[in-house]
């Protein structure tokens, strides 16, 4: 079966990014970690913050125990880091410029994939 338009561009793209992952010295991520850093790169349009509570209680991700775990582990990855709010009692969650690096990264990818 051929594939579609679409899902080449789609592969190209996973292909892109793994080889350059590799080559960029991105850090690996496991899938969780992914969709974790993915909610504070959502997150962080203006106006919006995610905090450490509003992950941890992120039930269809896991458990609040595994959840933190993955936070500690972005964090110690230099992926994310906690800054205080207004009320100093909730840490919110923001990317760092290696975070917002790893972005860059896969913006190349997809755009490479589209060409």
């Amino acid at each position: 079966m051929a594939r579609s338009i679409k899902a080449d561009a789609y592969l190209q793209f996973m292909s892109a990014r793994l080889a350059l992952r590799k080559r960029a010295g991105l850090p690996k991520l496991d899938p969780l970690e992914e969709r974790v850093i993915e909610m504070v790169a959502l997150a962080s349009e203006p106006g919006e913050r995610l905090s450490v509570t509003d992950v941890i209680t992120t039930s269809d991700l896991g458990s609040p125990t595994t959840l933190h775990s993955r936070l500690k582990s972005l964090r110690s990855k230099g992926l994310i880091e906690l800054a205080y709010a207004d009320d100093v009692s909730r840490r919110q969650l923001q990317l760092t410029t290696a975070g917002m690096s790893y972005f860059d990264v896969l913006a190349k990818c997809m755009a490479a994939a589209v060409k």
